[in-house]
């Protein structure tokens, strides 16, 4: 199994000098969740898979989250900014196909894959790949459903987002390929984030603004539909197993 050659292609020259600023913003928040989740485990060795230009990894060095991390990317010029950014922890960059992560069973502590599977045509092939090559594991996955989903095919294509979840839904995937679900976050963006998507459209970004105040005060409502959803799991030598 390796990534559809159009997928790569669209990749392989996604990130670039003029998103950084904005990239870098919104992966401190969740190089945050990343921390949280984690309190009280210490972690030894840490691979992202999926690091996109390093952010995250970026931030997690600076704060000496872990001092032996790797990470492994589809995209050349993802892992050209990687390299340019020297982050300290940083031990591996490599490029890789997309599902084949090449390291041993059981090789890292902890896997991180933050806003990764929505981008992702075989999810369960790559969630088996992850578990296999770790012991705890990270995700994060942006909370794009509504009930008129369908009607913003084009709006979510745009971004790469070719999967949809909900919390349960991320945590039903999770739980059916036997992943131990230890804790969660349901996260809101922060206005460093809203800002830049809705400089065009102020009426936009107060809605929103008013949306997640609704939701602050109904956390039923908030596990429904958060921004994000992070969620800390630890692996299990179960494989999925049906009737």
């Amino acid at each position: 199994m390796r990534i559809s050659d159009n997928v790569k292609d669209s990749y392989s020259s996604q990130y670039s000098d003029a998103s950084v600023e904005w990239r870098n913003t919104g992966a401190k928040y969740k190089a945050q969740n990343i921390v949280s989740l984690s309190k009280n485990i210490n972690f030894k060795n840490v691979l992202e898979v999926g690091a996109g230009e390093g952010s995250i990894l970026n931030w997690l060095s600076q704060w000496n989250f872990c001092e032996d991390m790797s990470c492994v990317e589809i995209s050349e010029s993802g892992i050209a900014l990687i390299k340019s950014k020297q982050i300290k922890n940083l031990k591996n960059v490599l490029l890789f196909d997309g599902y084949q992560i090449p390291f041993p069973d059981d090789h890292f502590d902890l896997v991180i894959c933050s806003h990764v599977l929505e981008h992702v045509e075989h999810e369960r092939i790559l969630l088996r790949e992850i578990k296999r090559v770790s012991k705890y594991q990270i995700f994060e996955v942006p909370i794009d459903f509504s009930f008129y989903v369908d009607k913003k095919v084009k709006h979510f294509l745009s971004y790469g987002h070719i999967n949809i979840y909900t919390p349960a839904l991320m945590r039903f995937l999770l739980k059916s390929e036997n992943f131990e679900v230890i804790k969660d976050i349901c996260h809101l963006y922060n206005d460093e984030v809203l800002l830049p998507t809705f400089k065009n459209n102020k009426a936009g970004f107060y809605v929103t603004k008013a949306k997640h105040f609704i939701l602050k005060m109904f956390p039923y409502l908030l596990g429904i539909k958060p921004s994000a959803y992070a969620v800390l799991t630890a692996k299990s030598k179960n494989d999925l197993s049906i009737f």
